[in-house]
């Protein structure tokens, strides 16, 4: 990170909120709601993308239930063997909007904890410093600090001393470089790398319907729009983490999603048919009475979907003698 490090207290004020335009999907019917957008454009040329405060919040429990358990008992295992630190283990959140891996992960993990949280939006950083966890597993303290920069540009530097890097839903937002300058990064620190929620380009919904192929290749085409990886993440971070010398374990964590979970299907639901007519505008005439239909049966407690994701983790070779 080329920018200082920032930490955030409890009452300190709220940073002034950029604009979040809503409406992810196809034009709003007359007193149809909006939408929270799932990734927001910057206010202008060289801002990064926003992410709306209200959509992460409504996903995090989907997200906490779709995390692969069992990449937790290696990782356990390697930073047992890591040199006791004073200060417990140090855990880098990249990207971490409102700080959602840290309440999933602290409390999984005994010891002691200082988390590093890194975004490029300090309205979200803000949220992830008034949120995160108090305690972990065994009830030892967790601490936080923010940090403001951009994960292009991180360093093994910036990761000296780390224990654990993790990330959620950050891989198919980035590059090919930016992966692997990640992968770069934590090779050279020598600390373990927990990479969750990546999406798979695979979604099941009940019952099928004859678009549901057209829009989810029109959608996986539109994550994949100027370079970003999109479903082509993890296996690309698989290979980087490699080339690194790391041991990379992957598994499934999808979203499972019910009539307990309408809030966030909805919203889903609008987000994924917009992505797909922005990048197929040809398809909005159909898409929209495809919406229509899908968000009824959502309604109506009758829709099922099943959104693919993968999670990763790199047992990277640690520096410095370490076991």
């Amino acid at each position: 990170m080329t920018e200082p490090a920032t930490t955030t207290r409890h009452g300190d004020a709220i940073p002034a909120r950029p604009s979040v335009v809503p409406g992810a999907g196809p034009a709003r019917r007359p007193g149809e709601r909006t939408t929270l957008r799932l990734r927001e454009t910057g206010e202008g040329p060289g801002e990064p993308p926003r992410y709306a405060p209200e959509w992460l919040a409504l996903r995090e429990p989907a997200d906490a239930a779709a995390r692969s358990h069992d990449l937790l008992d290696p990782l356990r295992i390697r930073l047992a063997d890591l040199p006791r630190r004073a200060g417990g283990l140090v855990v880098h959140d990249i990207g971490c909007g409102t700080g959602s891996m840290g309440r999933w992960l602290a409390p999984h993990l005994d010891g002691a904890q200082h988390w590093v949280l890194h975004d490029r939006d300090p309205y979200l950083l803000h949220f992830a410093a008034v949120g995160s966890p108090r305690s972990a597993a065994d009830g030892s303290r967790v601490t936080v600090e923010t940090r403001r920069g951009d994960v292009a540009r991180l360093t093994p530097e910036a990761l000296a001393g780390a224990s654990l890097v993790t990330a959620s839903a950050l891989l198919d937002v980035l590059t090919r470089e930016e992966v692997g300058a990640l992968a770069a990064a934590c090779a050279g620190a020598g600390c373990p790398a927990l990479l969750t929620l990546s999406v798979a380009g695979r979604v099941e919904l009940t019952a099928p319907h004859p678009m549901d192929r057209e829009i989810t290749e029109a959608f996986n085409a539109h994550q994949r729009r100027e370079g970003l990886l999109g479903p082509d993440a993890v296996a690309v971070a698989a290979e980087a983490f490699g080339e690194h010398g790391a041991t990379v374990r992957l598994n499934p964590s999808p979203w499972r999603l019910g009539p307990g979970q309408a809030a966030l299907t909805e919203q889903w639901l609008r987000g994924w048919v917009g992505a797909a007519v922005e990048e197929r505008p040809a398809l909005a005439e159909r898409a929209d009475r495809y919406l229509a239909e899908r968000l009824a049966a959502c309604a109506a407690g009758e829709l099922r979907v099943v959104v693919h994701h993968s999670d990763l983790l790199a047992l990277c070779r640690p520096v410095g003698g370490a076991a």
